[in-house]
């Protein structure tokens, strides 16, 4: 683990790099050689720098508001060292009790952070946490959360995502369109989602349950964010879904070449027919249901989750924590509901997006073949 980044005075910025400066430059280039700029499709006739400085301050001064004397965290391993770097950057013109670390990459999301990184977690008021695999669901974010602080996570962030796309969206507008759902989900309780692909398929929720805060204003104690963010969802009521789920956009972190058929029956997928992908999920899934006890197996094909995105600036990109944000798409999630409230606590739940369908609740249409109208 790389030391942290001391903040330096202007002199000491002109005179010379720090030596913290020049480990953390060949760790990053020692994990991601070919991981530059260009190579991910970044136009280098613009001001990059820039263009990362500005996304950064996005973070610090918009998202999470940072303020002065502040303990702020920021986390990223060798894969997301550059823009560890420039939020580093960008939060020390806000406070100056800034540090950033530089963590071993993990292996798989939820793993745990070192145990040195989770200490310091539960000192501080502001954690960002660019990071290769998410620490979202960790023990060290619930202990941080408790202890008062407010936490962004970015998973899997690249350069590329940083400064384009979802990232670049107006966080205020994202938030207040959101909130303004609100009123349209009251006392709603009947979801149903058709698309041209063949999607038609109805479900109850709680709507008491919907969820409106990913909106990338995360300023207050013991809130939490992905960044970037933009989405509503709600935990499908278990036992009511029944009908037919195409996934066109991606599944997972991959752009589809064939759509995916899933075929729901009381809340389980029955049936799933597509391309060698569709072979892979059953592999996966089955996998995971082997090592649960015989009366749990069914469950990791549970549909855990619903939402559709919010965010005007999101693309579908293959990664997931932008994909789900695409204003004028929805997504489901298969596996794991228990962090939404449900009874399938199987340790597995990934998202597939529908990139243009039209969606219902109770006799009010919201998106219209991937056209938010309300």
């Amino acid at each position: 683990m790389a030391p942290p980044i001391r903040r330096k005075s202007k002199t000491e910025e002109d005179a010379f790099e720090s030596d913290d400066d020049n480990i953390l430059d060949e760790v990053i280039d020692a994990e991601n050689p070919n991981d530059t700029l260009e190579n991910q499709g970044v136009d280098l006739d613009e001001d990059l720098s820039l263009i990362i400085h500005e996304s950064a301050k996005r973070v610090t001064n918009t998202c999470m508001d940072i303020r002065r004397g502040e303990n702020v965290l920021i986390v990223c391993d060798p894969t997301t060292g550059e823009i560890g770097q420039a939020i580093h950057n960008a939060a020390t013109e806000r406070s100056d009790r800034v540090l950033l670390i530089v963590m071993p990459k993990g292996r798989h999301h939820g793993e745990e952070p070192p145990s040195p990184v989770a200490n310091l977690m539960r000192q501080q008021q502001v954690i960002i946490a660019p990071t290769k695999y998410s620490l979202t669901h960790t023990r060290a974010i619930r202990g941080a959360l408790r202890d008062g602080a407010r936490v962004a996570t970015m998973p899997g962030m690249s350069v590329e995502m940083f400064v384009k796309g979802g990232m670049q969206a107006d966080y205020t507008q994202v938030k207040k369109k959101i909130s303004d759902l609100s009123s349209l989900l009251r006392r709603r309780r009947l979801v149903h989602v058709k698309d041209s692909n063949g999607t038609d398929v109805e479900f109850e929720v709680t709507w008491r349950d919907w969820k409106l805060d990913d909106h990338g204003i995360c300023n207050r104690p013991r809130m939490i964010t992905n960044l970037p963010a933009g989405k509503a969802f709600v935990l499908p009521k278990e036992g009511t879904m029944n009908g037919t789920i195409v996934i066109d956009g991606t599944w997972e972190s991959t752009l589809l070449d064939e759509p995916l058929e899933l075929t729901i029956e009381k809340g389980i997928v029955i049936d799933i027919k597509g391309d060698s992908t569709a072979a892979q999920i059953r592999q996966q899934f089955g996998e995971v249901a082997s090592k649960l006890k015989s009366k749990d197996r069914e469950l990791v094909w549970t549909v855990a989750e619903f939402g559709f995105g919010m965010n005007p600036e999101a693309r579908l990109t293959g990664h997931v924590l932008e994909d789900e944000k695409q204003l004028g798409t929805c997504y489901f999630s298969i596996g794991d509901n228990s962090s939404l409230g449900g009874h399938a606590n199987v340790g597995i739940h990934i998202p597939g997006v529908i990139s243009k369908p039209s969606v219902w609740l109770d006799d009010i249409q919201i998106i219209d073949d991937g056209l938010f109208i309300v």
